[in-house]
């Protein structure tokens, strides 16, 4: 069968993206995962399809690189909201389900998507990191000179130690430079570094601001470019009013035959 799709980024974290609202199309986990694949495939850090969801303008189904259903992807649905709008679903504010439930979006300027997180409601501060649950869970540990830093090796041994093995983590290295955190992330899923997470850098932001109540708004560094997080902390490990803005691009669309 042939398969219409879209390809999007969001600095640098790259998606395949199919209109599945008439729910004519199944894809099994090996589907997806060639489609993901750089090198036989399309090539992307996940796919998404954009459905249909009574009380929504669309829903959102997550779909890991590796052929897996995911959790809830930052960057990923912003590039949603984008192709939704690209594909006639034009509207000043929208309402879509995701995995982790409602959110809420916008489009400023034809050029950055403000996307509604959920609500945080516990952070755990360990010795050396700290670790939470923005619609994905995430591992967060400040290092020095993130450049240079071994992110996959030192993710990897993270993701796959005794406590996150078995359901995975995200795991994000944090540097606070001059205006910005830069933050670098190995995701699960796709088992690599990436250019950018979504949730991870929303992680990273609420966790960098632990005892400062209040309302924030922190500027990111990734490799794939800029981000930004705004929020209010309540005290205590919980956080709401998060929203994650930043661009969803257009690459390009094609057609791929699927066995």
């Amino acid at each position: 069968m042939n398969i219409n799709f879209s390809k999007y980024q969001g600095t640098g974290n790259d998606f395949v993206i199919i209109d599945n609202r008439d729910g004519s199309i199944s894809l099994s986990n090996q589907q997806i995962a060639f489609l993901c694949n750089r090198r036989f495939g399309v090539g992307a850090d996940g796919l998404m399809m954009l459905g249909t969801a009574t009380g929504y303008d669309f829903s959102m189904t997550y779909y890991n690189a590796d052929g897996t259903e995911g959790t809830m992807c930052g960057n990923g649905g912003r590039c949603l909201v984008q192709f939704a709008h690209d594909n006639g679903i034009i509207k000043e504010q929208y309402l879509f389900i995701a995995v982790d439930g409602p959110h809420e979006a916008s489009i400023h300027n034809n050029k950055w998507v403000h996307l509604k997180m959920s609500d945080v409601n516990f952070v755990e501060v360990g010795a050396d990191f700290s670790f939470t649950d923005t619609g994905s869970p995430h591992y967060i540990k400040t290092v020095a000179d993130i450049e240079n830093y071994p992110v996959f090796n030192e993710g990897k041994s993270i993701r796959y130690n005794e406590r996150f093995a078995k359901e995975g983590v995200n795991v994000n290295f944090v540097e606070q430079q001059k205006e910005h955190l830069f933050v670098r992330t190995y995701e699960r899923g796709v088992e690599n570094e990436t250019y950018s997470c979504g949730t991870g850098v929303t992680a990273a932001a609420i966790t960098s601001c632990l005892h400062k109540t209040g309302e924030h708004e922190i500027n990111i560094q990734t490799l794939g470019g800029k981000l930004a997080v705004s929020f209010n902390n309540l005290g205590g490990g919980h956080y709401n009013h998060i929203w994650l803005k930043g661009p969803g691009t257009f690459v390009y669309k094609a057609s791929i035959h699927l066995k």
